[in-house]
This record gives C-alpha cells, structure tokens and sequence, in this order.
C-alpha cells in the first residue's frame, strides 16, 4: 500500500509537525506501507495552467504523480482567513477530475482557534467528493493550542490522529479487498 500525507502549505510548521506525527503512526501501525510525507513548504509547485498533470515536470510532476500512484492520502491544512491555502487548492487543480477515485483520503487541519473548526467540512471536503475521493470521517482538527515547540501537547488530539491513521489503513485495504473481489467476479 502507498500513502502520501501531504503538508499543505508553504509557510508554518504547526500543520508540518501534525503530518510528520500522521506518518510516524502510519508506519507504526503497519511497517509494511510505503508512507511518503510531501511538505508544500519544501518543494517548488507551479500554478496549475490546463495542462495534463503527466505534462509537468520537476516538483510539480513528481507530488502530482504522487498522488495519482497512492493508495491512501491523508491532507493536512491549515486554515487562513477561513480557507484552505491557495498552495493546497493549486494540488486539486493540477489533478484530473477522477484523480482520487478508488482512493481513500482522510482530512486534519490545524488554526489558530476553533472559529474554523468546519472549514474542512465545508470547503475541502466538496473538493474530496468531487474527486471522487472516498473521504474518511470524522476529520481531525487542531488548534494551536494543542502544540507547543512542534510537539503535539494535547493527549487527545494524539488519540484522534492515531484512529484516523487506523481507520485510513483499514478502510483502504477493505476497498482494495472490495475492488479485487469485484475485479475476479468479472474476470479481470
């Protein structure tokens, strides 16, 4: 199994620290997943322009590819100004519209407050769906609050994002388990 957890932006390492946490469980949790942390902050992505995402080259072929091949996806994001970065948006949109289809993908956002605390739900979860992304619930959220000197502080958010790692893994291979039944009934 493939999962890519990205950190969905370009500045910051509240979100950065909550991924390496995510990865960390994941490899925990089943040494066996090809786990691949992709930070926003350390590549360097061009703006989607129409092209094919097989057309980009760099960075920008490299994370899109990425994500194509995975199995799984977990997306970090922080919340400005009551939205998900424009840095994450651009990933969507280098993606085709069935980029996520047959893939499990689950959702953590980090902010400042718990004012944004549906903001995962309103905004990238549409974009999820849209994909065609079967999207893991419920989301994990975590407020500034919750670390301090890029460690995780708050017991229970730990608790959360180790079920989400659970429930991602597991939800994952009883779709691939799904598919490949599927896939032998009709002789494929």
């Amino acid at each position: 199994m493939k999962l890519v957890a990205i950190s969905g932006s370009n500045v910051g390492t509240k979100t950065r620290t909550v991924m390496e946490h995510v990865t960390q469980t994941v490899l925990a949790q089943d040494p066996d997943v090809e786990a691949t942390l992709i930070d926003l902050a350390e590549v360097d992505m061009v703006f989607s322009d129409g092209r094919n995402f097989t057309e980009y080259t760099g960075d920008t072929g490299r994370v899109t590819r990425a994500l194509v091949d995975a199995d799984a996806i977990v997306i970090g994001t922080p919340i400005f100004q009551a939205s998900i970065p424009a840095t994450l948006k651009n990933i969507f949109d280098l993606l085709p519209v069935n980029a996520f289809r047959d893939k499990v993908v689950a959702m953590v956002a980090t902010a400042g407050s718990a004012k944004h605390y549906l903001i995962p739900q309103q905004q990238l979860q549409p974009i999820l769906t849209y994909m065609k992304a079967q999207v893991v619930q419920p989301y994990v959220f975590v407020e500034e609050k919750d670390l301090l000197r890029n460690q995780i502080v708050n017991n229970d958010v730990i608790a959360r994002l180790d079920r989400l790692v659970e429930d991602t893994l597991v939800l994952t291979q009883t779709y691939a388990s799904i598919r490949e039944a599927k896939d032998a009934a009709y002789g494929f």
